[in-house]
């Protein structure tokens, strides 16, 4: 049972891809000599090269100084968690698998393969798609923005659930803002057991805050009017 929206527009595969790498703050790295978790110690450019400090007491350290000229052969991982409490939390995982290069201080990632993961599987992202593709221009802003709508706003949140079929909503105890892109919002419906996300599209992509105020504003008169209806 749909929501009372046109059909709802996505971020492509690698823009998907570009706003988990945009946002993440740690990243898994699995080399020959083992695995680590490194919080703060990567970037990414404006051209989705990935750039790694590596600590010197770190896994990733020691396997630059084991490889070959100092190129390990490297898995990066990195994990999209919602910023609002919910279950299931990780929403999304980019995986990326090529060379470090030595540049400087840091390690430039030489990808061979980048792989998406969300709810309905995975994806193989296309590498130059992927470099020349920008992240969503909500990407950073999206924890607060979301956080905000839960913490302050939560009579807003259950109004929008009017734009959601009613046959939908049966046994949903909890309803919370799961995601937010420039094509729309997506709502976490929890039940007793298991839950389900539902996405609300706006009539125009949002590409600032601004715009995103507007969106907003229009999804919650539709959602109005549909109450208006149903009484």
């Amino acid at each position: 049972m749909g929501v009372r929206q046109i059909a709802a527009a996505v971020p492509s595969t690698a823009a998907h891809a570009r706003s988990v790498l945009a946002a993440a703050w740690t990243c898994g790295v699995t080399t020959d000599v083992g695995q680590d978790d490194l919080v703060g110690a990567h970037r990414v450019a404006d051209d989705g090269t990935v750039r790694i400090a590596p600590p010197p007491d770190s896994v990733l350290a020691a396997a630059v100084l084991c490889s070959p000229h100092g190129r390990p052969t490297t898995l990066l991982e990195f994990a999209d968690a919602a910023p609002v409490p919910v279950r299931d939390r990780v929403r999304a995982r980019v995986w990326l698998s090529g060379e470090l290069v030595p540049d400087g201080e840091e390690l430039v990632l030489r990808p061979e393969r980048a792989v998406l993961q969300i709810r309905s599987g995975r994806t193989c992202v296309d590498l130059d798609e992927l470099a020349a593709t920008a992240p969503d221009p909500l990407a950073l802003a999206e924890p607060r923005l979301l956080t905000h709508l839960a913490d302050s706003h939560p009579e807003a949140v259950e109004q929008l659930t009017r734009l959601i079929a009613p046959d939908s909503l049966h046994g949903v105890v909890r309803v919370q803002p799961l995601a937010v892109d420039r094509h729309g919002l997506t709502l976490r419906l929890e039940r007793m057991r298991g839950q389900a996300d539902v996405r609300l599209a706006f009539h125009r992509p949002a590409d600032d805050l601004g715009s995103l105020t507007e969106r907003m504003h229009q999804l919650l008169a539709s959602a109005q009017t549909v109450s208006r209806r149903r009484r």
